[in-house]
């Protein structure tokens, strides 16, 4: 099993934050912004919305969602200072704070969306931040996955191309190496809406996107 230990975890982000932007970018052909927005439209978020962006990486939903609906309220939260960084500088209006998914500081019910897009995958105790994000939403408050979908063959092309694009570049290889070994050990998107449920979390949206090799689900307290 892949190594997700918090603190090589948060190392391997900080590492990689300078070029993490330009990579996704080469590495989805640009889609992969244009995912997120269409998902995040499926939400329909309403006006000055309380949203807590999980493993938030270097901002996009952030982004995204003030575009969507500038009143919301949107605080970012990862375990990388690096990233934190970039997001800060794409999004300088909105709250971005270091901390755990498994450990939240905030209050029971108090957030209307949860996001979490590519982060999940990288979290050791899965069932413990799932917990405490059933535990932060509001009552009716909708939980928004986006990451890799099915282990299908769009999926191996993924895995075939990552590590040459990444030699040609001199960027990182043994953290394209663990994206490709997290990416094939992950629960495929039935076993995980299976996950959500037991959490307490109600199925209500599945989108795939790429042939399934990447898949969004929308879940409510």
């Amino acid at each position: 099993m892949t190594d997700k230990n918090p603190q090589k975890i948060k190392n391997m982000f900080d590492e990689i934050s300078p070029y993490y932007d330009e990579m996704n970018n080469l590495m989805s052909l640009g889609t992969h912004y244009l995912i997120k927005k269409d998902i995040l439209k499926k939400l329909n978020i309403e006006k000055h919305s309380q949203i807590l962006d999980l493993c938030c990486g270097t901002g996009d939903f952030s982004r995204i969602i003030n575009k969507l609906q500038p009143s919301a309220k949107v605080i970012g939260l990862d375990i990388s200072s690096e990233m934190l960084k970039t997001a800060k500088s794409k999004n300088p209006s909105n709250t971005f704070i270091l901390g755990d998914c498994t450990n939240l500081p905030f209050k029971e019910n108090e957030f209307d969306y949860v996001t979490i897009g590519f982060g999940l995958r990288n979290i050791e105790n899965r069932t413990k931040a799932l917990s405490e994000i059933y535990r932060v939403l509001k009552p009716h408050g909708e939980f928004l996955h986006l990451d890799f979908g099915k282990h299908n063959f769009a999926g191996k092309i993924f895995d075939f191309c990552v590590p040459i694009l990444a030699k040609i570049l001199k960027k990182n290889l043994s953290s394209y190496s663990y994206l490709i070994s997290s990416k094939n050990e992950y629960p495929e998107p039935d076993e995980l809406l299976i996950e959500f449920e037991n959490a307490g979390l109600k199925y209500v949206l599945k989108r795939d996107y790429i042939f399934g090799a990447i898949s969004a689900q929308i879940c409510e307290k």
